[in-house]
C-alpha cells in the first residue's frame, strides 16, 4: 500500500518541504505530464460503485419453459448464517471447546513471543559486547558509512582480509558444495574450448551438464555467507569459464544454426530465470526504490519483476519506464509525486465511518496514473520497456484462488487497477474492480472478470514464487522484504549473503549455539501453534479473511534483502514520505543491497549469455512471422500449422547430427506453432511457458548419466583417453 500524486495545495511543514524541492522535482521525466484519462477514471468509478452481481445475472433461463424472470411466490426471508454452509460447524464438542482452546493457544503464543524478544535481545547484546570490538568494529562502521558500490567493495574486501576470509576463498574444500565436480568441470571446459572444432561435440554436452540452476551447490546461500564480498575463487573461475564456453558455442561455425537454437533453448529451460520480488509493507515499501536503484546502477536489474501491495507501486513504476528514465526518477525529489495521504484526520474518520475504508479508491486511481503512465496495460508496458511486470492480488471472497496478473494472464488489464487491487487491505482500502482495455478503437476500459472485486495479495501470496515458475520458468528469486511483522522474525543463525558470522571466523553461531538454538525453537514453536489454529479452523475471520496466512506463507527467496528500518518508520506507516525521508530510504535500500550484488552478478552472467544465444538463434528454421497486431485477430485455424518439410537428405543428416550431439532429440519435439510464435515477444513467452512443462523429458542428465558428478567424470575420462589432461 502506498501513496501517489495529484496537484494539491501544500499543507504544513510537509508542504513547505515539497515547495522547497519543487525545482528539483520539475527535473523528473514527465513531472508535469497529466496521464489521467477522465473517461477511464469515470468508467473505473462506475465499476467500483456497481453492486456485486448475483448469480441470476449470468443465467438467461432455467430451461426452455422457465425464463429467469418468471413470476414466483415470495418466500419469507431467512436469516443468513454468519458462515457459509460449507463452513458451518456441526457438533456440540466443537462449539464447547473452540473458545477455550483458542484462548489457551493465544496465551501460549504470547508467552513464546515474549521469550523470543528476550532471546533476540540477548543475541544482539552478545554480538555487541563479544563479537564487534576493536578494529573489526571500526571496519564495520566504515562499511556501513559507504555511499556507493565501489566504496562498499573496497571496505568489504578490507574487512574480509582482516577476518581471514581470503584464506577461505583460496581453498577449494567446503562442505556445502561439490568442489571436486567444479574443479573437474573447470578443467574440462577450458580444455575442450581450446581444442576448438575437434571437441565441440563433447563441449556442447559438457556445457549442457553445467548450465543448471544450483549446479553442484554453487548457488547455495552458504557459498556467499562466509564473506562480505564474493565467494570461493574456484566458483568464480567456473563462472568465467562457463561464460566463455557459451560465447564460443554461439560463435563457432562447426554447429549449424538449428543445432545452436535447440541447444540454447534447452539451456534456457534448464537454467531458468531470475526474478526481483518486492513485498508489501505500506510506506515501508519505499525502501524498494533503493533496492531497485542499486541493481539498476550495477546493470543487474532482472527482467521479471513482481510486486505486491506497496511493492506493486514500485514494480509498476520500474516496468513502465526505461533504464534512462528510471535513473532520473529514482531520486529524493520523487517524494513530491507521492501524495496519497493528503487528507486530514477528520476526512479520514468520516470516510471510514461511511465506507469502512480510510482511503478513497477513485482518488487513488487519479494519483496513481502518473506512476503507471495512465491506463497502460501489462502488455503495453512489456512492449515499451521489455520488463515483465507481475502483480499479485486475491479475490474478495476467502476461498477463490489468488491471481498473478501479467501480460500472459491478463495482457489488457490496466496496471493502475491492478496496483489498487493489490493495495486494498481491509479497513484501509475497499476491494476494487480490475479494469481491462478493449482491443479495438476507440479504446475504452471495462470491468475484468465479470466485475468481481479483488484485494491485497500480500494477505495470502506476498511472494508468488510458484506462479512465477509456472509462467516464466523463474528458478532464482531476489526478494526485497520490508513487511514489519516479518522483519522481526528474520534471523540467520549461520549468517546470510554478504553478512557472515564473525564469531569463530565464520564457523560459529550468532549469539553462540545456545542463543541460536533457542531462537530457532521459539520461532518454530510459534509457527506450529498458528498452524494448529488454522487447520482446526479455530481462528475467527474478521473482514472475511483468514489472517493466519499473513504469518505462515513463504516470505524469502534465494536472496533476501532486509532493509534496516527504524522505529520512527512505524509512526509514518500510512504517511507520504518527505524528500529527506525518501533520501534516507534510498540510501538504506542501496546499502542493504550491495552485499548481494556479487551473487546476483554471478547468476545473471550465465543467464544473460544463454538468453543472448536464444535471441540470436530464435528465428532459425521457422516460417514467416505473424505481426503482433494480427495475432489476436487471427483464428487458430489460420495460424501456420507447420514449417515446410526439408528435403529427405537433409532430414537424415539433421537427425544424425541430433543423435550424435545431444542426449535428447530436438527433432522429436513439436514445432507446429513455431512460425506463429516468432512474431512477437508475447508469443515467445508463451513458448517459454510451454517449455516449463515439457523440457524435463529431454534433460541432458537422463539416460546413462545420472548425476552432475558422473557427467563431468565421463568427459574427464574421455579427455584422458584422448591425451588430454
Amino acid at each position: 500500500m502506498a501513496g501517489w500524486d495529484r496537484p494539491n495545495e501544500p499543507r504544513g511543514q510537509k508542504g513547505q518541504e515539497k515547495e522547497r524541492g519543487g525545482k528539483k522535482g520539475e527535473e523528473l521525466p514527465d513531472f508535469n505530464t497529466d496521464f489521467v484519462d477522465e473517461a477511464d477514471i469515470a468508467a473505473f468509478e462506475k465499476a467500483v460503485n456497481t453492486p456485486d452481481a448475483t448469480d441470476e445475472d449470468f443465467i438467461t433461463a432455467l430451461n426452455d419453459w422457465r425464463p429467469i424472470n418468471q413470476r414466483i411466490r415470495r418466500k419469507r426471508p431467512e436469516k443468513r448464517p454468519r458462515r457459509g454452509k460449507d463452513e458451518t460447524r456441526e457438533g456440540f464438542v466443537y462449539q464447547l471447546l473452540k473458545w477455550p482452546l483458542l484462548a489457551i493457544v493465544f496465551a501460549w503464543i504470547l508467552i513464546l513471543s515474549i521469550l523470543y524478544i528476550m532471546t533476540r535481545f540477548y543475541v544482539s547484546q552478545y554480538e555487541y559486547w563479544i563479537t564487534w570490538r576493536g578494529r573489526r568494529e571500526r571496519l564495520r562502521r566504515k562499511l556501513r558509512s559507504t555511499k556507493n558500490y565501489e566504496e562498499w567493495k573496497l571496505a568489504a574486501k578490507e574487512l574480509d582480509s582482516y577476518l581471514g576470509a581470503d584464506t577461505w576463498k583460496a581453498a577449494d574444500a567446503f562442505a556445502y558444495y561439490d568442489y571436486s565436480t567444479i574443479r573437474k568441470a573447470v578443467a574440462n571446459l577450458c580444455r575442450l574450448r581450446q581444442k576448438a572444432e575437434e571437441e565441440e561435440q563433447a563441449g556442447s554436452m559438457l556445457v549442457k551438464t553445467c548450465v543448471k540452476s544450483n549446479f553442484a551447490g554453487i548457488e547455495s546461500f552458504r557459498m556467499y555467507s562466509q564473506t562480505y564480498y564474493g565467494t570461493k575463487d574456484r566458483v568464480q573461475e567456473f563462472i568465467r569459464e562457463l561464460e566463455k564456453s557459451l560465447k564460443f558455442l554461439l560463435e563457432t561455425n562447426s554447429l549449424d544454426m538449428e543445432e545452436k537454437r535447440a541447444m540454447f533453448k534447452h539451456l534456457s529451460s534448464n537454467y531458468g530465470r531470475t526474478a526481483l520480488c518486492l513485498s508489501g509493507g505500506a510506506s515501508f515499501a519505499y525502501y524498494h526504490f533503493g533496492v531497485v536503484k542499486a541493481h539498476l546502477d550495477a546493470d543487474l536489474l532482472p527482467t521479471v519483476i513482481t510486486g505486491t501491495s506497496g511493492g506493486a507501486l514500485v514494480a509498476a513504476l520500474v516496468c513502465t519506464r526505461t533504464d534512462e528514465e528510471l535513473k532520473k526518477l529514482l531520486v529524493p525529489a520523487l517524494a513530491q509525486k507521492i501524495t496519497a495521504c493528503h487528507d486530514d484526520m477528520f476526512t479520514w474518520l468520516r470516510r471510514w465511518w461511511k465506507t469502512g475504508a480510510r482511503f478513497d479508491s477513485v482518488d487513488w486511481a487519479r494519483r496513481l496514473c502518473w506512476f503507471t503512465r495512465g491506463s497502460l496495460t501489462f502488455k503495453e508496458a512489456y512492449e515499451r520497456t521489455g520488463r515483465i511486470l507481475n502483480i499479485s492480488c486475491i479475490p474478495s471472497d476467502p476461498h477463490s484462488p489468488s491471481l498473478l496478473l501479467n501480460y500472459l494472464t491478463a495482457p489488457d488489464c490496466c496496471i493502475f487497477s491492478a496496483v489498487l487491487a493489490s493495495a486494498a487491505v481491509p479497513g484501509i482500502l475497499n476491494p476494487v474492480v480490475l479494469m481491462t482495455k478493449t482491443p479495438h478503437h476507440p479504446f475504452t476500459i471495462i470491468p475484468f472478470s465479470f466485475g468481481h472485486k479483488w484485494k491485497d495479495g500480500s494477505l495470502r501470496t506476498d511472494i508468488p514464487l510458484r506462479a512465477l515458475n509456472t509462467h516464466f520458468n523463474v528458478t532464482f528469486s531476489i526478494v526485497s522484504q520490508v513487511n514489519p511483522h516479518v522483519n522481526i522474525f528474520f534471523f540467520s543463525p549461520r549468517g546470510s549473503v554478504g553478512r557472515p558470522v564473525t564469531h569463530r571466523k565464520g564457523k560459529g553461531w550468532r549469539g553462540g549455539f545456545l542463543g541460536s538454538a533457542l531462537e530457532q525453537y521459539l520461532k518454530l514453536d510459534m509457527a506450529k501453534w498458528l498452524k494448529v489454529l488454522r487447520h482446526l479452523e479455530l481462528l475467527p475471520r474478521p473482514l472475511s479473511q483468514d489472517w493466519s496466512s499473513v504469518f505462515l506463507q513463504k516470505f524469502d527467496g534465494n536472496i533476501t534483502i532486509w532493509p534496516r528500518t527504524r522505529v520512527s518508520d512505524f509512526w509514518y506507516i500510512l504517511s507520504d514520505p518527505t524528500v529527506e525521508r525518501l533520501r534516507r530510504m534510498l540510501e538504506v535500500g542501496q546499502r542493504c543491497t550491495f552485499p548481494k550484488l556479487e551473487f546476483v552478478r554471478n547468476r545473471l552472467v550465465v543467464e544473460r549469455a544463454v538468453e543472448r544465444g536464444r535471441r540470436v538463434t530464435r528465428g532459425v528454421g521457422k516460417t514467416e512471422p505473424v505481426s503482433g497486431s494480427r495475432v489476436r485477430e487471427m483464428k487458430p485455424s489460420l495460424l501456420p500449422s507447420a514449417p515446410p518439410p526439408p528435403p529427405p537428405g537433409k532430414v537424415e543428416e539433421r537427425g544424425k547430427k541430433n543423435f550424435n550431439w545431444f542426449p535428447w532429440s530436438p527433432a522429436g519435439r513439436s514445432t507446429n506453432m513455431d512460425g506463429a510464435r516468432s512474431g512477437t515477444n508475447v508469443l515467445e513467452e508463451m513458448e517459454n511457458q510451454g517449455r516449463v512443462f515439457f523440457d524435463d523429458d529431454y534433460g541432458g542428465s537422463s539416460g546413462s548419466v545420472t548425476s552432475d558428478e558422473e557427467a563431468v567424470e565421463k568427459f574427464e575420462a574421455a579427455g584422458t583417453a584422448g591425451g588430454g589432461i
